[in-house]
């Protein structure tokens, strides 16, 4: 009995548990919670959530343990064997009655030069460098990936706040005609026109969030379920200077791949010269004959002989340095177009800079003074309705532009930081 009244919830205990998980979802960022996700910690998650991150790390730690054995000797081999079996004759297939038949037992050990180990080890070492310069190309993906899906969230979610406000202007436009129809001094067909404004109002309002759960399901790629809490913040930007941008041209991402692709191509042009160098091997085998004849050993050793180099090894040389010289002219190609984007995306971020500033302190002023001016007139007589809808019409357009553009300068200033930024850990 007593058992089962201390399993039984009081009203108070109910309250404390609802109130335990609110909390929890207020912290695990569900919707309408009081968590909010700024860009720097989606950032944050996306390097803890990227799928893509995990199989970076697993590339490189197979390029470290590949790189162990590198300059290794081969394994040993082991020889076992039968020398002069007698196969005619009373001796035949006896092998304790012939002096010359022996069993044999024995180790063989190859041994490649010098030259041709230590180019194996430094193509592995290239094998790790390039490993953990992808990781960092990775990441680097990822976060910028992240900020430009956090961007557009953030800019779909502006215009919806904003159309809270267009409503509330659409329900003061309507008092106004219906005011002034009540006056006598406006006509009948003129109350449509507010209505029909806040229903492409609310058609617009749809395509928002459309675009809005397209937006958060591309932020939900990066950072996984947090995706769903709020966002906070002011647009992003990265304040490098463009010598800056310049000046990191060469560490562009792209680029930094073709050091240690370079690295491994020289590695291999130096293993392909060391096919020359002979390798050799030596063997050591143990011979047991019958029990009236002694036992013997053989010791053995053997060197290759690189004799017909002009068909075998000078090619293989050749075919890696032209290797080496086709990663260079990538390499400069390559230099060549990030060179061409940089300047590019330098013109397009001050143009997207120019038209904030215009949007924000031009052409918003003069939407909104259009309205008023055009609303006067028609409350004092002096306007036509047509006046007003196509004033109020410039203004939500002129709204929703202040809000694109900030976008794109954004997206074009994230695109330039995580290019040409100092970004790498």
């Amino acid at each position: 009995m007593e058992d089962q009244e201390s399993l039984t919830m009081k009203p108070q205990d109910l309250r404390a548990c609802a109130i335990s998980a609110a909390l929890l979802a207020g912290a695990f960022g569900l919707p309408g919670s009081a968590f909010a996700l700024t860009l720097e910690q989606a950032l944050n998650l996306a390097e803890q959530e990227a799928p893509s991150l995990d199989a970076q790390r697993a590339n490189l730690e197979a390029a470290r343990s590949a790189a162990i054995p590198a300059g290794e000797l081969p394994d040993p081999k082991l020889k076992l064997g039968l020398q002069n079996v007698p196969i005619e004759g009373e001796q035949r297939w006896r092998l304790d009655e012939d002096f010359m038949t022996m069993q044999m037992v024995g180790v063989m050990q190859d041994v490649p030069n010098r030259a041709k180990r230590r180019a194996r080890v430094e193509s592995a070492e290239a094998d790790v460098a390039l490993a953990d310069i992808q990781q960092t190309i990775e990441r680097l993906k990822v976060r910028q990936n992240t900020a430009e899906a956090w961007i557009a969230t953030f800019a779909v979610e502006q215009k919806l706040s904003l159309f809270k406000q267009l409503y509330g202007e659409n329900q003061l436009f309507l008092r106004a005609v219906t005011a002034r129809i009540a006056g006598g001094r406006g006509q009948a067909a003129d109350s449509v026109a507010p209505k029909q404004e806040a229903a492409l109002l609310a058609e617009q309002e749809d395509e928002l969030l459309r675009n809005q759960a397209v937006a958060r399901a591309e932020l939900r790629r990066w950072i996984g379920n947090e995706a769903t809490a709020p966002l906070t913040g002011t647009w992003p930007q990265w304040l490098e200077s463009f010598d800056h941008y310049q000046h990191n041209l060469h560490q562009h991402p792209d680029l930094l791949v073709f050091d240690p692709m370079t690295q491994q191509a020289e590695a291999k042009v130096r293993q392909a010269v060391a096919e020359k160098t002979p390798d050799w091997s030596w063997g050591v085998d143990y011979l047991h004959r019958g029990r009236e004849y002694g036992d013997m050993v053989n010791l053995s050793v053997s060197f290759d002989l690189p004799l017909f180099t002009s068909s075998r090894q000078d090619p293989k040389i050749a075919a890696e340095r032209a290797r080496l010289t086709q990663i260079e002219a990538q390499r400069q190609a390559m230099l060549r177009m990030h060179n061409q984007e940089l300047a590019a995306d330098l013109a397009e971020y001050q143009r997207l800079d120019r038209a904030f500033a215009r949007v924000e302190e031009t052409l918003l002023p003069l939407a909104e003074e259009k309205v008023r001016l055009a609303m006067a007139d028609y409350r004092a007589g002096t306007g036509e309705l047509t006046a007003v809808i196509d004033a109020r019409r410039q203004l939500v357009e002129t709204r929703l532009r202040r809000i694109d553009v900030a976008r794109d300068r954004s997206l074009s200033n994230a695109r330039l930081h995580f290019a040409f930024g100092d970004t790498r850990p």
